[in-house]
Order: structure tokens, then sequence, then C-alpha cells
């Protein structure tokens, strides 16, 4: 399994990239900025993305999400409760002083207990709001891996 971290964007989000090593396909996690260096280390591992998946709509989690779909074609999942915060992207984009970006709404909404499923790789999203509404965590079995958003803060 590939799993590289990315720190993006100004307030240096972690960007995941899970991948399979047979298959090729990958999911992204928290795409928020530096889509270049997203792609970039997509095709340093030839993988293909089939998944987008956001862990909340705050602009350093999302902001890079529709560009990547652009370039990769794939779906932008995030729970809709957090679909307010993406009505409010300019005022979020005026805190860190940064042009709004564009998000869409989701292809595919992020429930509580939804499985997430690409080749090589099975998930389970658990719906933890507090951070926001819609904020979930992307738990791992197999890899006894939570990539947790923002539900979780290092130290």
């Amino acid at each position: 399994m590939i799993h590289e971290i990315l720190v993006v964007g100004p307030l240096r989000c972690n960007c995941s990239i899970r991948g399979d090593e047979a298959s090729h396909e990958a999911i992204v996690v928290d795409p928020g900025d530096d889509i270049a260096r997203i792609v970039a280390t997509l095709q340093r591992h030839s993988l293909t993305v089939k998944q987008i998946i956001i862990t909340h709509a705050h602009i350093d989690h999302i902001a890079g999400a529709q560009r990547l779909q652009q370039l990769t074609g794939a779906p932008i999942l995030y729970n809709q409760l957090d679909l307010p915060l993406v009505k409010m992207m300019d005022i979020q984009a005026a805190w860190l002083g940064i042009p709004t970006p564009e998000v869409p709404n989701p292809d595919d909404t992020l429930d509580d207990n939804k499985i997430i499923s690409i080749t090589g790789l099975t998930g389970t999203i658990l719906h933890t709001p507090g951070h926001t509404q819609g904020s979930v965590c992307l738990y791992l079995p197999q890899q006894t891996l939570l990539l947790a958003g923002d539900t979780l803060y290092a130290e």
C-alpha cells in the first residue's frame, strides 16, 4: 500500500494519498492546495485517482478539490452537512487573504458508515461532528489507520 502525506497550503493541512501498488488505484484525502505537488506524487507512483475524499469543508481541506477533479475526473465526496460552509467559501478565503476557490457540491455524500472502496483498500466513514457539522473520519481497519481531518490535532 502506498501512503504519502503532503503538507499543503498556508494552514499546512495534511493531504493523504492512499494507493494500491498492484491496481494503481488511489484515493486523495483533503487536497486543500498545492495540486501540482499532489499530481506529481500521483504520477511518481503511477496512480489513478478514483475518489477525492474531503473530511470537512474548511478551505484548507477542500480548496483544491475541484482542480484535482478537473485533472483526474474523480468524484468529490464530502458530507452534505458542510454545504453551508461551502456557501461561505468567500468569507473563508477573506480570512486568509487568498482568492476564493470554486468548490462544487459533492458528487456523493459521506454519511456515517458509508463504505469507501477501491481495489486493495476498503474503509468506513465515521461521522464525527464537532469541528464542523459534517466532519468525517476515514477508518481503514486493514491498515489500522484513521484519517481524522481536524477531528484530532497533533499534540
